[in-house]
This record gives C-alpha cells, structure tokens and sequence, in this order.
C-alpha cells in the first residue's frame, strides 16, 4: 500500500468524523423542535417509553451492521442525554419564572454558588452575589451583603458547611423579606437557627442538591427539600425546580442527616478506606497497576475523584453531622465480621453475605 493511499484513507476517515459531528448537532436540534412541540401539547420533556423504543431500535440497527450492541447503547445513551439537555435548558428558560426579580447568591464566587447563578440567571433572574473571596464571575458582587438592603425576592447561602450557621444567624439579625434557604449538605449544625429563623417570621427553608457544580442534565438527579415550618417557602423553592427533570424528594431535618450519614458519609468513608489501605501499601502499586482487575479499575476510579474533593467539606460531613457515627459503626462492624468470616475459612458465612447482597439488590427501589 502506498503512502498516498494511505493519505487518502485517513482523509476519508476524517470526513466521516466530521459528518458524524454534524449529525449529532442536527439530531439535536431536531430533539430541541420535539422538546418545544411537547411543551405545546402540555406533555413532559421525557418520555421513557420513547427511549426504550430508541434503544431496541439501536440494538436491531447494531447487529444489521454487525456492530457491537453495547457500543452502540452507549452512544446512543449519550446522544439522549444530549436531547434531554438541550430540551430541559429550553424549557427552562421558556418557563422560568424569574423575570424582574432579584436573587442574592451569599458565597456565589464558589462553585455550587456559580451553578445556582448560572441556573437562576437562566429563569431570568436578576444574579447579584456577596462573596469576599471575589472570582471572576459575570454577576455584580455586592460585597459584603450585610451593608446591603436584603429586599431581594429570593437569598440563596451557598457558603461551607461550617460557616452556614453562622451566615444564617447574621439574617436573623438582617430579617431579608424574600424567601432564604441555605445548601448545605448537613442540616442539623443549622437546626437551631433555621427554627429561630422561621420564628422570626423569615420565610425560610432549607435545600440539598444532590448533585455537584458540574452537573448540566437534572434528569436522573435528585434534590431534597427540607420544611423547617414555613410552607409557603418550601413550595417556592420546589417551583424553582418545576420546569427540570430532577426528582423532588422532601424529608424533616432529622430523616435528612440519618440519610445522608449513609448516601454521603458512608459512600465517602469507604472511598477514603480504600485509597488509605493503598497508600500504606505503595510499595505494591506498580504491581496493582500493572495487574488490574475491571472491579479494582472501577473502585479506583471513584475512589480518585473522592481523593481530590474538598478535603474540608468531606471532614463536616463526617464530623458535624449528628447521625453520622450510624453508618459508620455498621461499616466497622462489617468490616470486622468479613476478617472472622475469612479468618475462619468460613465459606457458608461468605457466601451468606454475598447472596444477601444480592437479594437486597433485587429487591433495590432505585435499581
């Protein structure tokens, strides 16, 4: 083969990778026309149904092209999450009720503030921030917001989860008119304050997003709403969410921590387990790395993202929380218990947990 055929072959390449890039643009503005027509006809931006036909219609045109179906499914998959994004953002911004209201974003330079700034300004709220640290952000910053009149219709406290408390304990004195709610991943260092704001005649409440400040699709995540007694801010919070795909769930303060002390506390301390373990064992990297498995492969790399987070924060998770030590007891007793199982040779015992495992998850809601 020539070198000139080779030329050839790799420009007929590129054309095809820019023919394919195309048409993604193209099917996902086709997906923008379909989000637009469902709002019309009153129906909601995703249809499950639809997709399943979209993924059966991609396992049949797979294996025509004599493709690898899971391929195809992942891409296909990305391409949905393309659609949904850019139909969820449109309806957003077609729905959003912000228009000619303020907000105040207190810790809007960091980055869960960005993201509230960004998903606020984008229902046409008016984006104003009060954060010391400054930053480059697009929004006006206000400075230090308690030399500001706090008339505005909504004050979101995005700062850390050891300084929450004492920022809402500044508002009590302050009283904004709109409505408050801080987003801290804990809720019980706050209990206190959040009710002697309520008290006050505050309409405040108290939000958990799910998610972290990178995330652009709502589908598939979660946000929690925490009444502290006045529902009228609640619901307004809710609605600030109406027009997403996010799941709403509400829960009391006390359900909040006990939850999280396992979604959160337990997810992380595992995490932080298995990458300490490594670290004392470093002179066996070179080994693991070279003789990964594809469940150590999959560990490590959650366990890498853990292990570059805020180190801070993870700690107030862990520390403040007042349900904290549950799961972590459950984790330590666990832990112990598999070292007897294995240390005894007890191979019924093992396999015990292992089908327990495994019924659990069958029987998992969120499956």
């Amino acid at each position: 083969m020539s070198e000139e055929r080779l030329s050839e072959l790799r420009q007929e390449l590129a054309d095809l990778d820019r023919e394919i890039i195309a048409t993604v643009a193209r099917r996902r503005d086709v997906a923008l026309d379909i989000g637009r027509t469902k709002e019309a006809l009153g129906r909601t931006t995703r249809d499950f149904q639809q997709e399943k036909e979209v993924m059966q219609r991609t396992r049949r045109y797979a294996e025509e092209c004599g493709l690898p179906e899971k391929v195809c499914g992942e891409l296909l998959s990305q391409l949905i999450g393309i659609s949904l994004e850019v139909q969820e953002k449109d309806r957003i911004v077609s729905l959003g009720g912000g228009e000619g209201k303020r907000v105040l974003i207190i810790g809007g330079a960091g980055r869960m503030g960005r993201w509230f700034s960004r998903y606020l300004a984008s229902q046409g709220y008016n984006v104003e921030i009060s954060d010391p640290a400054g930053g480059d952000t697009e929004y006006r910053n206000v400075g230090d917001w308690k030399s500001v009149e706090l008339n505005h219709d909504l004050v979101v406290v995005s700062v850390s989860l050891g300084n929450t408390a004492s920022v809402l304990e500044e508002l009590l004195i302050h009283k904004p008119t709109g409505i408050v709610f801080d987003v801290g991943s804990l809720k019980s260092p706050q209990k206190d304050v959040l009710g002697r704001l309520q008290q006050a005649g505050v309409k405040v409440t108290s939000v958990h997003p799910m998610f972290g400040p990178s995330t652009e699709l709502l589908s598939g995540r979660h946000i929690v709403f925490v009444d502290v007694g006045c529902r009228e801010a609640t619901d307004e919070a809710r609605n600030l969410f109406a027009n997403t795909m996010v799941s709403q769930v509400e829960m009391t303060l006390e359900e909040h921590d006990r939850i999280i002390s396992f979604v959160l506390g337990l997810s992380h301390a595992l995490n932080i387990t298995f990458f300490s373990v490594l670290d004392e064992c470093r002179e066996s990297l070179p080994q693991l790395a070279a003789t990964s498995s594809t469940t150590f492969d999959a560990q490590l790399s959650i366990a890498r993202q853990v292990a570059s987070e805020n180190p801070n924060m993870y700690y107030g998770i862990q520390a403040l929380n007042e349900s904290g030590g549950v799961a972590l007891d459950h984790m330590v007793r666990v832990a112990n218990h598999i070292r007897d199982v294995v240390a005894n040779r007890d191979e019924e015992g093992f396999v015990e947990l292992m089908k327990r495992g495994e019924e659990m998850f069958e029987n998992w809601e969120g499956k």
